[in-house]
């Protein structure tokens, strides 16, 4: 009867024997009835009921207003709201923005639960808006009429705000969902607000509240696929026309490969032009013209970031001697922890049933659940076996995510699915210590948030070149992070062998956007408060580049991750009343000095040259200068110092090598710094012309892999 029109507002009163037991009425007041009587109930009181039910007509939910619980407008009368802001007089309305809110969740709960989640998780997101949730995180500020459809959407209309404004309140409010553990159809589940939005402004012909709509769906539909908890705006692109899809693909795809052919080409004439013929030229035109040596002044310029560079290298050294130690006991009793792994299926097929068998020989006190969060364009063999492991060992959790082209994409769809205290987040390559997890908790059980251990290449006799980063390893970890860490108040999440409190890393999230996502999640974790150490005893081993052009990808994808990080946080944090003055100077050292280093060093060029033109000849120039000499021997000098203190804090294992060091020690003398100075020039480059693309290479067996 409830399916026909007719029937949806008719008082309906059932009367039967059935009505006499309590699960049989509250099924059929589920099933729509209005009200049960059991038979033989007196003929007044049946009456008196039907009389009261046609004098107070029931009305189903989605043809009121609003909600009489939460207030929120059913999906055709939010439409209404919409249309009638927007129809006001334009000198009554400044700004506006309409925002859409999806949950990357809702297909997995509706499967599971049925479409009656759509509108019970709308009234969860509507809680926080009103800040009644547990997180607070409330828009009611600058939101005044919310509204849900079918899909499950909550609909938000926020008139008379900036759009600036309406993006901070919206990743503040994503935030707070994010960090917040909803009970949804009796179920606890964490939930991943995806949130589009578009301004108001763009609307105001005939029919522009059904186009905004559309336009906020669809940009919500473009932040589903990343799940990094930041507000998309529209863009004309995410409404491309089926027939016009395929052209405007080729032609992005087209201008991409060209700006990758031409950037290899293009970056080193840049570079010498930029970093070498551009200077000598204004120093010859500054003596030219104006009679002043500037050349002498950047001379002394460079001399002193030499030494200022080989000081920060030695303070770091010493630092790590007296590095914090770890926790001798855990504050807390161990939890439910996860292990979140990270994989590119194609990438890492050689090698992940490898690691997923040692994460299964793990060794902790509590619960602890293994994800394999992965994507794959096409199914593989590889999946069968996984699945046989899972199907032997339940700890194992398969995660496949649909869509995923990034590492952040795939740990974001895990972080909400983990039912872990804390989440140890790693590479697919990647075999930790048994005893990390365990020791891992004895840090974030007493007030930490986020701890780094120690990641160490197991595959260094496969070349010269993984036994280079094998010992480079050692150096980051063992000396500079640990340094680092005592010397300037802060760590840092390196991207893999990293454990997060899970509420935390809800908060956060990964930017698939950022090459380096783990150091921008770093800096917006440390932005929020968190505190991160580094545990250089805390081990989990890796594979190294074997050749030097995987190498070459992969430190350029670093180095131009950096930078964006750099570009990104860098001023605002050194204007953040949240860092301390010592904080501060780490951070200029972390994320500025790193960037003008390689540049500064190159112009040791252009001022030789220049020395030269004056002269006459290189032959004129007299090395010999006591200064320079002194600055050549200080700034050796703390290469060697760096390599000693690498070997003295490397893993036993490493450390038995020394000749690997000695050679370290020659190669980066000769060869690397300059390769990573190299590296850090061309990756700015690339970040100025647009080049961001991730060259993946495949990782084959452990004598041969190739990182990515």
């Amino acid at each position: 009867m409830r399916s026909e029109p007719a029937g949806q507002a008719l008082p309906l009163v059932l009367v039967g024997a059935a009505a006499r037991e309590p699960a049989a009425v509250a099924d059929m007041l589920r099933r729509g009835a209005d009200d049960c009587l059991p038979s033989g109930c007196a003929p007044v009181e049946l009456s008196a009921r039907i009389a009261a039910k046609l004098h107070r007509v029931p009305v189903p939910v989605e043809q009121l207003l609003r909600d009489p619980r939460t207030g929120l407008y059913s999906g055709p009368h939010f439409m209404d709201e919409l249309e009638r802001e927007l129809r006001r007089p334009a000198a009554a309305r400044r700004g506006g923005v309409l925002a859409v809110v999806g949950v990357a969740e809702m297909p997995a709960l509706e499967k599971r639960l049925g479409p009656r989640v759509h509108r019970e998780v709308a009234e969860r997101l509507a809680q926080v808006v009103a800040g009644t949730a547990p997180a607070g995180g409330g828009l009611g500020g600058v939101c005044d009429r919310l509204g849900w459809d079918d899909d499950g959407h909550l609909l938000v209309l926020m008139p008379g705000v900036d759009e600036e404004s309406a993006r901070q309140d919206l990743a503040a409010f994503a935030a707070s969902v994010a960090g917040t553990r909803f009970v949804v159809a009796d179920e606890n589940v964490r939930l991943t607000p995806a949130i589009g939005f578009t301004p108001l402004t763009a609307y105001e012909d005939s029919g522009g509240h059904e186009a905004a709509a559309r336009s906020a769906r669809e940009a919500t539909d473009e932040a589903l696929r990343h799940r990094d908890l930041r507000p998309v705006r529209w863009q004309p692109w995410m409404r491309a026309k089926p027939q016009d899809g395929p052209r405007h693909a080729r032609a992005r795809a087209g201008l991409g490969t060209l700006r990758a052919a031409l950037t290899p080409l293009l970056s080193p004439v840049l570079m010498l032009l930029l970093g070498v013929g551009v200077p000598f030229l204004l120093y010859q035109q500054a003596y030219d013209r104006l009679g002043v040596d500037v050349a002498a002044y950047a001379y002394w310029v460079v001399v002193a970031g030499l030494v200022a560079s080989a000081l920060l290298i030695v303070l770091e050294c010493l630092f790590a001697l007296d590095a914090p130690a770890r926790p001798a006991v855990a504050a807390q009793p161990y939890p439910p922890a996860s292990a979140v792994i990270a994989a590119y299926l194609p990438n890492e097929a050689a090698t992940i049933v490898d690691t997923v068998e040692s994460f299964l020989r793990l060794e902790y006190p509590g619960e602890l659940e293994i994800v394999l969060a992965y994507n794959t364009p096409h199914p593989l063999p590889v999946e069968d076996t996984l699945r046989e492991v899972a199907r032997r060992d339940p700890r194992l959790v398969l995660l496949p995510v649909a869509g995923s082209t990034s590492k952040a994409q795939n740990l974001n769809a895990a972080v909400t699915r983990v039912r872990g205290e804390f989440v140890g987040v790693f590479d697919a390559d990647h075999h930790p210590a048994p005893d990390a997890f365990r020791h891992a908790w004895d840090w974030l059980s007493n007030g930490y948030d986020v701890v780094q251990g120690h990641c160490v290449v197991r595959n260094g006799d496969s070349s010269w070149v993984a036994r280079t980063v094998a010992v480079e390893f050692e150096a980051i970890y063992a000396v500079s992070h640990p340094g680092r860490t005592r010397l300037y108040g802060f760590g840092v999440f390196g991207g893999s062998n990293g454990f997060w409190r899970t509420d935390l890393l809800a908060r956060t999230r990964m930017h698939g956007s950022m090459l380096t996502e783990d150091i921008d999640s770093t800096m917006r974790a440390l932005g929020a408060g968190a505190r991160i150490a580094m545990d250089r005893t805390l081990i989990s081993r890796e594979l190294a580049p074997t050749t030097l052009r995987p190498l070459w990808n992969q430190r350029s994808r670093w180095a131009q991750g950096w930078l964006q990080v750099s570009l990104r946080h860098l001023r605002a944090a050194l204007r953040s009343e949240r860092f301390t003055p010592r904080q501060k100077t780490g951070l200029w050292v972390l994320l500025g000095w790193r960037e003008v280093q390689p540049w500064l060093t190159l112009q040791i060029l252009p001022v030789l040259l220049h020395a030269a033109w004056r002269a006459g000849g290189a032959d004129k120039l007299d090395w010999a200068v006591p200064v320079c000499l002194l600055a050549a021997a200080l700034t050796l000098s703390a290469g060697v110092v760096q390599a000693a203190f690498a070997w003295r804090l490397a893993v036993p294992e490493l450390r038995r090598r020394k000749a690997w060091f000695w050679r370290y020690l020659l190669v980066t003398t000769v060869f690397y710094t300059h390769f990573k100075n190299l590296v850090a020039r061309q990756a700015h480059l690339k970040e100025a012309l647009g080049e961001r693309q991730w060259r993946v290479t495949p990782r084959a067996a452990a004598a041969d892999a190739e990182a990515s």
